[in-house]
């Protein structure tokens, strides 16, 4: 199967998998307005979400640099709709929770095996992991559209039909599994010769991407709400920010795997959270129409940075691709959530302003832990990419 092919696949398979990260905030107006949850409550099912999945995904991460699980895939897919197609189903907020968890657990299982297909489908290419990670930027920014529609219509009742994006993308990861299982040409462009880990580079990137998650995740989380206040809009004013959010997320990307052809990776992403910074206040403390723009702005500074630093990970760690890819795919999603029952406690007891302001520092610590972070040595290993002569760069000379 030819390369882009592949990548176009394992891109929509990735979008049928990161709607459901994206259902859980979208489906939190509908959770206040049908069963009354608080704040608190609300962040309580993003945290039922993450919990496990933040806990699992190291663990799928170092399972797969043992052993390549390929069936972890659609398993993992439809594990992961499963779970947000039942939570509303019962009005039961354990239930509920316990559901969202194990959508969790297959989105945890999806990411380290994915993103190490991926790299190796897309033969190391910065541009073919950008498609590969738009593709969940794309299912992020479809949640809301689908969610609305689907809970418009009938109410949380519904909800099992969401299960739908979850059947799809299964269904589309398994030419692309098949395709792998075949013993490689002499001549098709095979990973070159692994180098050494930098662990202390890991461990700093890995921290900056836990700050941009709590950053990405509490927005996400509560940012409906917010620019319902700045705005005085009701469901569809909350809906359309999120939508906005989503859909910066995707430009950012593709900004992010163009720029990396330019500059070092490591410049772009200490950059992106420079912008990030400012726009995160925006968002905060702007009151009216403009806050769209600056939600926007959040979005795109906060996903330059996405699909270069798994790139990145993964070239900190050539020996364990799996863990790394796990840790910065899925953790900088997943880990973020552990901290919004916090925002929506401290929102209850005050304003929701005042628990959202702490985040603009996120992308600001983000910024001093990447800016001195070494860009990985140049391999001699050169890779066609869209025509052009792609560099692929590993942990070592």
């Amino acid at each position: 199967m030819p390369r882009k092919k592949s990548i176009a696949l394992l891109s929509v398979g990735h979008a049928c998998v990161d709607v459901y990260q994206g259902a859980v905030a979208a489906l939190l107006p509908f959770f206040v307005a049908e069963r009354d949850y608080t704040y608190a409550e609300a962040s309580g099912i993003v945290l039922a979400a993450s919990l496990l999945s933040s806990l699992a995904q190291p663990l799928f991460g170092a399972l797969t640099d043992r052993r390549a699980i390929p069936w972890l895939l659609p398993m993992s897919t439809v594990l992961g709709g499963l779970g947000v197609a039942l939570s509303g189903v019962s009005g039961s907020y354990p239930l509920t929770l316990l559901f969202m968890a194990v959508s969790g657990v297959g989105i945890a299982a999806y990411h380290p095996e994915s993103a190490r297909v991926a790299r190796m489908a897309g033969r190391g290419s910065h541009r073919s992991m950008g498609w590969f990670s738009l593709g969940g930027n794309v299912g992020f920014a479809m949640a809301p559209l689908l969610v609305t529609v689907v809970i418009t219509v009938g109410g949380l009742r519904l909800s099992p039909l969401l299960i739908l994006p979850a059947l799809v993308g299964s269904a589309l990861t398994l030419p692309v599994l098949r395709t792998m299982e075949k013993p490689p040409a002499a001549d098709s462009g095979e990973e070159p010769g692994v180098g050494r880990d930098d662990r202390p580079s890991f461990v700093r990137l890995s921290l900056a991407v836990i700050c941009r998650s709590i950053a990405f995740v509490g927005l996400s989380t509560f940012v409906a709400f917010q620019v319902r206040e700045a705005t005085h809009g009701g469901t569809a004013a909350g809906t359309a920010a999120l939508l906005v959010l989503y859909l910066g997320g995707a430009v950012g990307t593709v900004v992010g795997s163009s720029l990396a052809h330019r500059w070092d990776r490591v410049t772009v992403v200490s950059t992106s959270y420079l912008i990030a910074v400012a726009a995160v206040a925006g968002v905060v403390f702007v009151p009216g129409p403009a806050i769209y723009l600056f939600v926007a702005l959040t979005s795109i500074g906060l996903y330059i940075p996405f699909s270069l630093q798994v790139t990145l990970a993964q070239d900190y760690l050539p020996t364990h691709v799996g863990t790394a890819s796990g840790i910065t795919l899925g953790l900088m999603v997943s880990v973020g959530g552990l901290t919004s029952p916090v925002i929506g406690i401290i929102a209850d007891a005050t304003s929701l302003r005042t628990a959202l302001t702490p985040l603009i520092l996120m992308p600001a610590l983000s910024w001093l832990l990447f800016r001195t972070l070494p860009e990985p040595a140049v391999s001699k290993a050169l890779l066609q990419d869209h025509g052009e002569i792609a560099v692929w760069e590993t942990g070592s000379q």
